[in-house]
């Protein structure tokens, strides 16, 4: 059973950078397309960045050219590069695979940005 464990998440103010991290349990990490998803209060959870298996990347527009995704399945983690911080990025940050059924949520990490 794969275990996802999410940290790195801050208070900062508006324009600074966070990074993320999200360790991973299970020995099919690296076969796997992972993503980063967030929830901000009374919202939906929506995915805002993707990593393939081989590397490749695929960004929300609201986070496209601030955040970069990137992965080192030697170590099983996945990271989230956040710079550019605004209000609006507020919210609880989660890792999982992008697509199909879903690994059993973290916890998450709080990102709150201060204006």
């Amino acid at each position: 059973q794969v275990q996802l464990v999410e940290s790195g998440g801050d208070l900062v103010q508006l324009g600074g950078s966070l990074r993320l991290s999200c360790a991973a349990s299970g020995s099919i990490f690296s076969l796997n397309d992972m993503g980063w998803y967030r929830q901000a209060p009374g919202k939906q959870r929506e995915l805002v960045a993707v990593i393939s298996s081989g590397g490749n990347t695929n960004y929300a527009d609201s986070v496209k050219g601030r955040f970069t995704i990137s992965r080192d399945n030697a170590k099983k983690m996945v990271y989230l590069q956040m710079n550019s911080l605004k209000p609006e990025d507020t919210a609880v940050y989660y890792c999982n695979v992008p697509y199909g059924s879903k690994y059993p949520w973290g916890q998450g990490t709080q990102v709150t940005v201060s204006s």
